[in-house]
């Protein structure tokens, strides 16, 4: 019979109530037991009230006819129901797939995206172009169900570890143990990444108002070494869990590690441990604040000096600065607080450092510091024996004690900072080096070759700079350019001191309290100077190999002994002419000297020297005048090859032969034939005794 209107609607308010409430498999046979109670036409009435399909009404039906058990509770379908997985229908698909994402694993070096991104999308490509079709989608799902999971790199390889790599860790902590339970100050030490000024690019994304980005340069490579930068040099508190930062404007030096460190004594050190005794610092291996630099130590010998503390340093092994507590207790949460903010000032870099702060309590001081920290300082070998550094038993060069004073009373006072001590020393010993002695020329002679020689020295400084920066400066430099450590006039005399192989630049170093690197530049760029303005500086008289055997010939005028031994084989009864007429002879030659020189040196080399190389004159084992006297003695045979060698004691005779080879055609190009002498001498001593002890002037 016909279903009346009111029952379809009676059925179609009970299914809009209870329909939502159940499952699939529910609402199939609720709607089953409704179709056949109505009877005939029922299963057509019951679709079409609850809206779905007569076959799935019919098929919940045929369920209840059939009278199955009911399923387990969690379960909507009977197991084995649904689509098989695609690994089912190609059973190779899995294998082919970690091939691709495991191509070492698998003994495949040759996979097709070995060297490509493996994203889904290329791996789902890769599979169907091998015959099996697949999406991205199910990749995914393969791949996770397989334990795979997106991941990045792991910081983990250390490359070769040191021997002694985890006794030393073992040795911080107990050194940081012992301080902590005297409440002595402990802190860790080192320099943040430089940063340019500007508006630049800064990882990280910060919220802003919706489509207004902050507009940064596309390109920062271009700025060069004239832009602005901040250095922050960190000391963290361990204890405390406080940060200080001294944020620097000039060169990352040891001189600018130990003064930020002497900075956070004076603010917060002091105040936070007023009756500290001792320091414990743990630093890297490398930078500023490396162990192998002297001057690091000299500058902390001098805080120890200054403050009365007794300075001890650990050092973690080299490649191991990330176990620094620095680096994840202070720097990785100033780099959070400026995440995506350009830096474009110091006042914004010192302002957002201080304003880092962590649910764990830590807190950051910050403070700019305008100081010039100059490249190329150094430290004597000598000065450096005489500090007050004391070597732990336990791998003495990464551990090690500054004390505040001498440990006996006959040791030298510990240097002071390089602010107020190595810099006054420097320009004192410019002014004893500029001894006439030395130079050749006297005050009034030198101050008149610098004046003509600053142009030209300035000129040269600008294509030095411009060279640098790739064009021309973009910005008025202003304070960016740091302080040298010379200027132009000890520039000069550097290299005048060089050029008449007065000394090496190693000696000249070791005066100066510089490196020799430091030196080779400054004499590379005058020497170009002296060049174009056809200035030739000579050859000096003496000569000396150490920095000690100078300083007193400048106290004492003791002059070497291979002074001594050139002056009595310049007797007029050797050479057979006045010391004024060998003087002048060796004037004459010394441009052909120096040309034949050039010229030899690049027939050596094969072409012109390279880029970058010094390009100075090297002091010879026999200077120029040295080669002259030579070649005169032996062209009057007053002696042999090795008799000569011998009274010169500190060269081989293959030296004296190509000096005497090389030097003999340019006494023939002046017209100068040496006499033979009337005597023959067998041996050095000999020869030497030959000459008399004065400075008479005999006749030829």
């Amino acid at each position: 019979m016909a279903i009346s209107t009111e029952v379809r609607d009676q059925l179609t308010r009970k299914f809009e109530a209870l329909l939502p409430h159940l499952n699939e498999r529910q609402q199939r046979l609720m709607l089953a037991s409704e179709a056949r109670l109505l009877g005939h036409g029922g299963v057509r009435a019951v679709a079409r009230a609850a809206r779905v399909s007569e076959t799935t009404v019919r098929r919940g039906v045929f369920e209840l006819e059939r009278g199955l058990s009911p399923l387990p509770d969690g379960r909507v379908r009977r197991s084995g129901g649904g689509r098989k997985r695609v690994t089912a229908h190609d059973p190779k698909l899995m294998s082919a797939l970690l091939a691709l994402v495991e191509p070492d694993e698998r003994g495949d070096p040759e996979s097709p995206l070995r060297w490509t991104t493996k994203s889904l999308r290329h791996l789902a490509d890769e599979l169907t172009r091998q015959g099996h079709t697949v999406s991205a989608p199910t990749v995914g799902a393969l791949l996770r169900r397989n334990g795979f999971s997106l991941q990045g790199t792991r910081k983990t390889l250390e490359g070769t570890q040191h021997p002694d790599r985890d006794a030393q860790f073992h040795y911080i902590n107990e050194q940081v143990k012992d301080h902590q339970a005297t409440a002595e100050p402990v802190i860790s030490v080192d320099t943040k990444k430089r940063e340019q000024l500007g508006l630049l690019p800064n990882a990280g994304r910060e919220w802003r108002p919706k489509s207004d980005p902050v507009q940064v340069v596309d390109h920062s490579f271009f700025t060069g070494p004239q832009v602005e930068q901040a250095i922050p040099y960190g000391i963290y508190d361990i204890t405390r869990n406080t940060g200080w930062v001294n944020v620097g404007v000039d060169h990352d030096t040891s001189v600018f590690a130990v003064e930020s460190i002497r900075r956070w004594w004076k603010a917060r050190g002091r105040h936070d441990y007023p009756h500290a005794g001792r320091l414990l610092i743990t630093a890297d291996a490398g930078g500023s604040n490396s162990y192998r630099y002297r001057v690091w130590k000299s500058e902390l010998a001098a805080l120890a000096a200054e403050t009365g503390l007794a300075i001890t340093v650990c050092h973690f092994p080299p490649g191991t600065s990330k176990w620094n507590k620095i680096e994840h207790r202070l720097f990785s949460h100033i780099t959070l607080n400026w995440r995506g903010r350009p830096l474009t000032s110091h006042e914004v870099v010192v302002n957002t450092i201080a304003a880092t702060r962590t649910s764990g309590g830590l807190r950051v001081e910050a403070t700019l510091d305008t100081g010039e920290y100059p490249t190329g300082v150094a430290i004597s070998k000598d000065r450096f024996a005489a500090l007050p550094l004391e070597r732990h038993a336990t791998h003495g060069s990464w551990n090690y004690t500054l004390h505040p004073a001498p440990a006996d009373a006959s040791s030298p006072v510990p240097p002071v900072g390089e602010a107020n001590g190595p810099a006054q020393r420097r320009q004192a010993m410019l002014a004893r080096l500029a001894d006439p002695r030395l130079t050749g020329m006297s005050p009034a002679q030198m101050e008149q070759l610098a004046a003509a020689l600053a142009p030209a020295q300035a000129a040269r400084a600008q294509e030095r700079h411009s060279q640098q920066r790739g064009g021309r400066a973009r910005r008025a430099t202003g304070n960016l350019r740091a302080k040298p450590l010379f200027n132009d006039s000890a520039r000069l005399l550097l290299t005048l001191l060089y050029q008449r192989q007065v000394c090496s630049m190693k000696v000249l170093a070791d005066l100066l309290e510089v490196t020799d690197v430091c030196i080779a530049d400054l004499v590379k760029e005058t020497r170009r100077v002296l060049e174009d303005q056809s200035h030739h500086a000579g050859t000096a008289q003496v000569r000396f190999a150490k920095a000690a055997a100078l300083l007193d010939f400048l106290t004492t005028d003791q002059r070497p002994a291979r002074a001594a031994i050139i002056d009595r084989l310049s007797h007029p009864a050797l050479t057979g002419m006045t010391r004024d007429e060998l003087h002048s002879l060796i004037q004459r030659l010394a441009v052909s000297q120096v040309a034949q020189g050039e010229r030899l040196g690049y027939q050596r080399r094969g072409g012109p020297r390279q880029p970058g190389t010094r390009s100075g004159v090297f002091p010879q084992k026999i200077s120029n005048s040295e080669r002259v006297l030579l070649t005169i003695l032996y062209q009057r045979k007053l002696c042999t090859m090795e008799v000569l060698t011998d009274a010169l004691g500190d060269v081989c005779r293959s030296s004296v032969g190509n000096v005497i080879r090389e030097t003999r055609p340019l006494l023939q190009q002046v017209g100068h034939v040496p006499t033979a002498a009337p005597v023959r001498y067998r041996t050095a001593a000999d020869l030497l005794a030959a000459a008399p002890d004065d400075r008479d002037t005999p006749t030829s």
